[in-house]
C-alpha cells in the first residue's frame, strides 16, 4: 500500500512539476516566487577549502514543505545542479525536520522558514564559481502542490547570510554511535514479536524535552516510527520491503529534542533485524 500511494504521489507531483516548470522564467535569479512560498540562494562565503551556501525556502503561514524522507505522504525536495559554472560538488546538509500527523498519515517537514545548508567544492580553486539550481519542492496545506525555482548566485567573497547558515549547520544531525553516553542519543536497538518486522529503540533525551525519532532505510524500504512512550522508547516498523533484499541493510537513526539532533547508523539482516 505504501509502494502505491507514494507511487501515485510521484506520478501526479512530477505532472504537475512540469507545469509547474513550464510557467517560470527561463532566466535564473537568485530568488524565486512559488506557491505559497519563496526560494532563494544565500551566500556564507569561505569555509576552509569550500564555499558556505544555502537553499533558503520561506513558507506562507500554515504551509509546510519536506524533509529529504517525507514520511507517509509527499515528496522530497529535488536538486539539479547541473547548469553550474566551475562546481566539482555540492553537499546538501539536512537540518532535523519536525514530524507533522494528520490524515495523510505521519509527514517530517519544515515549517515557516528553512535553511538547507550547503557545502560547495570549486573545480578550479582560482576560478570564479556560479551556482545554478533548478529546485522542486512541494508545498503543502490541506494539499500538496509542487513549486519550482530556477536559482543563480555568484559566489565570491560575500558573507552576509553566513549567520543563518550557521544556525542551520547547528541543527544538522551529529554523527553519534549507537549507546553513546551523551545527554542525546540512542541507548539501544532490539528487535520485537509482530505481525511485521518491528524494533524497539531506546533513546535518551534531555530532561522536560519530547524527543523525535526518524528512521530511514535503503531504496524501496518504508519504515513508521510510533511516537515515544514513558520510558523514551520508540517503534520502528518495515511496513515493506524488497522481497529480495539481503544483508546487511543500513538503517539510519535520526534523534532530535531540544533544538539538537544526533544521527546513529545500525546495520540489520535482510528480514530487518538487527545485526
Amino acid at each position: 500500500m505504501a509502494i502505491m500511494l507514494r507511487a501515485a504521489s510521484a506520478a501526479i507531483f512530477l505532472l504537475l512539476s512540469l507545469v509547474a516548470g513550464a510557467a517560470q522564467s527561463s532566466k535564473p535569479s537568485a530568488s524565486s516566487e512559488g506557491f505559497h512560498s519563496r526560494a532563494r540562494l544565500v551566500s556564507g562565503g569561505r569555509q576552509g577549502a569550500q564555499w558556505l551556501a544555502g537553499i533558503e525556502i520561506t513558507l506562507d503561514q500554515g504551509f509546510k514543505t519536506y524533509w529529504r524522507n517525507p514520511g507517509d505522504s509527499g515528496l522530497p525536495p529535488r536538486f539539479d545542479w547541473s547548469g553550474s559554472e566551475n562546481v566539482a560538488g555540492v553537499e546538501v546538509r539536512w537540518p532535523a525536520p519536525s514530524r507533522h500527523e494528520d490524515a495523510a498519515g505521519v509527514a517530517y517537514v519544515y515549517g515557516k522558514k528553512v535553511v538547507l545548508p550547503l557545502l560547495v567544492t570549486a573545480k578550479e580553486a582560482n576560478r570564479p564559481v556560479k551556482l545554478v539550481l533548478s529546485a522542486e519542492y512541494g508545498v503543502c496545506k490541506d494539499i500538496c502542490i509542487p513549486a519550482h525555482a530556477d536559482l543563480s548566485l555568484d559566489l565570491a567573497g560575500e558573507d552576509a547570510d553566513r549567520s543563518a547558515i550557521e544556525g542551520a549547520l547547528a541543527k544538522v544531525p551529529v554523527a553519534q554511535s549507537l549507546g553513546a553516553q551523551a545527554d542525546l542519543s540512542v541507548l539501544s536497538v532490539a528487535a520485537l514479536s509482530r505481525d511485521k518486522p518491528a524494533l524497539s529503540v531506546t533513546v535518551r533525551a534531555p530532561a522536560g524535552t519530547k524527543p523525535a525519532l526518524f528512521a530511514e532505510g535503503p531504496e524501496n524500504w518504508y519504515l513508521s516510527t510510533s511516537l515515544p512512550d514513558d520510558a523514551n522508547r520508540f517503534t520502528v516498523t518495515i511496513e515493506e520491503k524488497p522481497k529480495d533484499a539481503s544483508g546487511p541493510v543500513a538503517l539510519r537513526l535520526t534523534l532530535a529534542a531540544g533544538g539538537k539532533a544526533v544521527e546513529t547508523q545500525v546495520s540489520l539482516d535482510a528480514n530487518g533485524q538487527p545485526r
